[in-house]
């Protein structure tokens, strides 16, 4: 099957889906700088459904214009909410036929909004088994190659292993969350967290910790060398919205007099 696209269009990823699609947006903060480092961008459907439930109406014939459909309504809506921060969007390997034509979308939509592409940066979904690794390393060295930051999401689980750095040069692993939830207490979750540490470390690779839900997480996670942290500690994802101040959530952490850091 090759690509779709004919004179600057494509028969498999344009046209609209069958449903509505929003998406809700969540903070990944950076502890060392007191501020949001850039927001991750997750459908929804549009009266806040899961994304499980707009998931389960993607079928395969839909699959490339979903990809698409989610890239530009991120784009779009990330633009009209004032966001000054990068936006994080997941994509699909297999629905990525060739880089270069399947990236033109965002691009059309970044150009009519005026979004900087250098604020751009895509997340591999590991729920989706990659089964075809070299077309996968293709994706991640053209995408960094047309100036994008690419992350590898849910690292450590699943079949986002740690064999694919053996292949892949991503900017930024995200940590599963089996690994973070209760890191602060349990030391071979340390053990483990400390290990990927050092070898982010010397591989240049930047670390977000997710799906932290406690101060003791986010701070162990912090003085650990992980800065940048995402999940429900720090704020949920908002439909259609940015996160109100997260000052307190900050305070929680680092200031070590906080009435709330002193009981977590």
């Amino acid at each position: 099957m090759g690509c779709a696209r004919v004179e600057g269009h494509c028969q498999r990823c344009e046209g609209e889906l069958p449903f509505d699609i929003t998406m809700a947006f969540q903070p990944i903060v950076d502890l060392d700088r007191r501020e949001i480092h850039a927001y991750e961008a997750l459908v929804r459907g549009p009266r806040g459904e899961p994304a499980g439930q707009v998931l389960e109406r993607v079928t395969d014939e839909l699959l490339y214009r979903f990809d698409q459909a989610c890239r530009v309504r991120a784009i779009e809506q990330a633009s009209r909410l004032g966001m000054r921060e990068s936006l994080s969007i997941n994509f699909l390997p297999n629905a990525v036929y060739e880089p270069e034509a399947c990236i033109q979308a965002t691009l059309d939509a970044s150009r009519r909004v005026g979004w900087p592409l250098e604020k751009l940066i895509f997340e591999v979904v590991e729920s989706e088994q990659i089964t075809d690794r070299e077309h996968l390393h293709d994706i991640v060295t053209a995408y960094r190659r047309m100036g994008f930051r690419v992350a590898l999401d849910d690292f450590g689980t699943g079949y986002a292993n740690l064999d694919l750095l053996t292949e892949l040069t991503p900017d930024k692993l995200k940590l599963d969350r089996q690994l973070i939830q209760g890191c602060h207490t349990d030391p071979r979750r340390q053990a483990l967290i400390d290990g990927m540490v050092a070898m982010a470390r010397r591989l240049g690779i930047i670390l977000i910790a997710e799906g932290v839900e406690e101060a003791g997480e986010a701070r162990w996670l912090h003085q650990a060398g992980i800065p940048l942290q995402q999940g429900y500690f720090f704020a949920r994802p908002a439909l259609d919205a940015l996160s109100a101040d997260l000052a307190p959530a900050f305070a929680a952490v680092l200031d070590v007099s906080s009435p709330q850091s002193a009981t977590s």
